[in-house]
């Protein structure tokens, strides 16, 4: 097979990889991406996307089956509803499919070559493709290492273990997202924002779940103030939360979660399926890393602020690069990435990477909580308006929850933005603006926010901080 050459490979065509070989190619950089998979890696595929729109199907579930027991303040009424789940299954499988062509449609609008195969350096400038037609040879003068994470595997509970036909299969949420019945009994281990969300969603269609958690706390990353609203949602849908537990394996035919509780008690959990969440390991074995004199910070490539590794001409971006691992840094590295091969002057100086837990309700933080502005040995102000003081909130059924400005008390400047809520996830894009830009909270309070809208609870949490809100 003819060696190709080019001067930008991409290693991965996940988020960080494919938004980097795209902008690569608009700037006329000769680009190559290698991908073993689809195009859009694991968060289109086997990730974010999916699981947000199993979510969305177990909101409208639990809402119709609300309303069919006659809880529905509004007068709605439905019966006997049902869910088919291996149509649900498939109508996700859809949206991801056009997701996986949308991409690769864009990387060749932009003049990317796609080859299909597992990579492995040969060395810093080479490197070979498993392809289905044999090794293909790719030398660049520029490559860009993008090879994600994968879900951690527990020792005693490794994924498709059964001990009986019967037995309950270990799972990752890739396969929870590829279940086509909702399991009579789901056991989650981990509660962290993967095991909340899926969690929360069978729950919603129908499973009896049980959450597993060794530390004291569920979403341990957020205050507790943001994490008691989903605390309260989990149990109103009869989850039931363990926490301070910690699982040992399965029980001998295979049926049952065994789990320790702080104090002793053994717990034994019944269940059809058992779902591992308790994090994400980087992808740094398998490509030749070996190959490489690459530096490591802990399990992570060691990256500077342009995303340069410790070899000439080699980057990463990405999960592998370490945390927070979220699709939009990577994609926001990518994008620099990209530009700095093309000669333009870039560098790592984003104040605020937003996250967002898409439990019930929706979690964003965005900058300091008001823990670590003080850790920091900042002096602050903070403002809080609660949602149900909110027009909008309330025409939507919608009243848990609040918005949360954190700003310097000398001089207003906004150091971070926390809020949880129905659907807060879309206000994201202004608190990380409003953080990116150095607002202050004369600028938010003075900003005009349309009403009736959600986005008020923002105006008024300045106003709060300020001394002055105006509705509560």
């Amino acid at each position: 097979m003819k060696e190709i050459t080019c001067k930008l490979l991409v290693i991965g065509a996940g988020p960080g990889g494919y938004v980097c070989a795209i902008r690569a190619g608009q700037l006329g950089v000769d680009t190559v991406i290698v991908e073993m998979a689809k195009p859009g890696g694991t968060c289109l595929n086997i990730g974010c996307i999916p699981s947000k729109a199993i979510i969305h199907a177990a909101d409208d579930f639990a809402k119709t089956v609300a309303m069919a027991a006659g809880k529905n303040a509004m007068g709605i009424k439905a019966d006997n509803p049902a869910i088919d789940l291996a149509k649900t299954m498939a109508w996700k499988d859809g949206i991801t499919g056009r997701l996986t062509l949308g991409v690769a449609g864009l990387l060749k609008k932009a003049g990317v070559k796609i080859v299909v195969g597992r990579a492995k350096f040969r060395d810093g400038k080479t490197v070979a493709v498993e392809t289905e037609t044999g090794e293909q040879v790719i030398r660049a003068e520029n490559i860009v290492i993008t090879t994600g994470s994968a879900p951690v595997e527990l020792p005693m509970l490794p994924f498709g273990g059964s001990t009986s036909p019967s037995g309950a299969k270990v799972i990752s949420s890739t396969g929870a997202l590829s279940l086509t019945e909702v399991p009579a009994r789901l056991a989650v281990v981990g509660a962290g924002y993967i095991g909340l969300e899926l969690g929360l969603a069978f729950a919603k269609l129908g499973a009896k779940v049980t959450i597993v958690e060794a530390l004291d706390r569920i979403l341990p990353l957020y205050d507790t103030q943001l994490t008691q609203p989903v605390a309260r949602r989990l149990a109103a849908l009869g989850v039931e939360v363990l926490l301070g537990t910690k699982v040992k394996g399965m029980s001998s035919n295979g049926e049952a979660l065994l789990a320790e509780t702080g104090s002793g008690e053994e717990r034994r959990i019944a269940a059809d399926r058992i779902l591992v969440t308790v994090g994400r390991k980087p992808v740094t074995e398998g490509w030749g890393r070996e190959e490489l004199e690459l530096d490591m910070d802990g399990r992570f490539l060691r990256v500077d602020e342009q995303c340069r590794t410790s070899m000439r001409g080699i980057y990463a971006v990405g999960d592998v690069t370490g945390e927070p691992m979220l699709a939009h840094r990577a994609m926001a590295q990518g994008e620099m990435v990209a530009e700095i091969v093309s000669g333009k002057r870039r560098s790592w100086d984003k104040r605020a990477i937003p996250a967002v837990c898409f439990t019930d309700p929706e979690i964003v933080s965005v900058g300091m909580s008001p823990d670590e502005a003080r850790a920091a040995g900042r002096e602050i102000k903070i403002g809080q308006f609660p949602f149900s003081a909110n027009g909008r909130a309330m025409t939507l059924s919608a009243e848990e929850g609040f918005v949360r400005v954190v700003a310097r008390a000398d001089n207003h400047l906004v150091l971070g933005i926390q809020a949880v809520g129905a659907g807060i996830s879309e206000l994201s894009a202004a608190f990380s603006l409003a953080i990116e830009m150095g607002a202050r909270l004369e600028d938010i309070a003075g900003t005009i926010h349309a009403h009736p809208t959600q986005s008020e609870a923002f105006a008024e949490a300045a106003l709060k901080a300020l001394g002055h809100a105006l509705h509560i």
